[in-house]
């Protein structure tokens, strides 16, 4: 069974306000996609590293591969225009592994996932097809829901459709969901195969994807850590 980490960096960053991609921006002497990738090819359970990239910005990772030397780095896919694709790209990239092969599709746009994570995650794969990473909310988290028939107000100089809490869920029941994410090759294969055959078909992350179209599959949740946070606006590299 070899476990291969797939750090996603299709992403071009809108949100960051930046003409640069945020997984190349630098971070503590380093672009944030390269302590991302670090991680995992020092880790010594992880058998091999891939990295998926935005056609337009491959050359410039293929550089940033040649001066870091990564023993582990096996292979550079190209993206595509929505983050599953991204994901189905490296399911693939990777098709012709055996069925038991673990991939871990972890989000370039967290650096700071520590080994400690990756520790749990492996484990979890030794008795899992599926597993998540997430940590407790702290905060009581609301379901809202847009009133289409209400009447509309003004937030910002724009009109906004007025929106309600629908629903409270139990705090001690919520917790955020943060990667790596990680399955046997066959089965978010499968899960991909059926959900391309969904015309309705969206998705946010890749245990949505397990979640809905291989709803007997149990996905096993470990520990995250709040350091593990996501950059996802300027203030954040702070």
């Amino acid at each position: 069974m070899r476990n291969i980490a797939v750090v996603l960096a299709g992403g071009t960053g809108s949100r960051m306000g930046s003409s640069v991609p945020k997984q190349f921006l630098p971070l503590a002497g380093r672009t944030v996609i390269e302590h991302s990738i670090e991680i995992f090819n020092n880790h010594p359970a992880i058998d091999e590293v891939a990295v998926v990239v935005h056609p337009d910005w491959r050359s410039r990772m293929e550089e940033i591969a040649a001066a870091a030397q990564w023993e582990k780095l096996g292979k550079i896919i190209d993206g595509g225009s929505e983050r599953y694709m991204s994901s189905l790209n490296a399911i693939m990239a990777y098709i012709d592994e055996p069925d038991d092969t673990n991939l871990l599709l972890h989000d370039a746009a967290r650096p700071w996932v520590s080994t400690e994570i990756v520790d749990r995650v492996v484990a979890a794969l030794a008795h899992h097809e599926a597993v998540g990473v997430a940590v407790p909310s702290t905060d009581t988290v609301w379901e809202v829901h847009p009133d289409l028939n209400g009447e509309w107000g003004m937030e910002n100089e724009e009109f906004i459709m007025p929106r309600f809490v629908a629903r409270i869920p139990e705090r001690k029941l919520m917790w955020r969901a943060q990667t790596p994410q990680a399955f046997r090759l066959l089965l978010i294969r499968d899960a991909y195969q059926r959900a391309l055959q969904d015309p309705q078909f969206q998705a946010t992350d890749d245990c949505g994807v397990v979640r809905k179209y291989m709803p007997g599959t149990k996905i096993c949740v470990v520990e995250g850590e709040e350091e593990n946070k996501k950059i996802t606006f300027a203030e954040d590299l702070m």
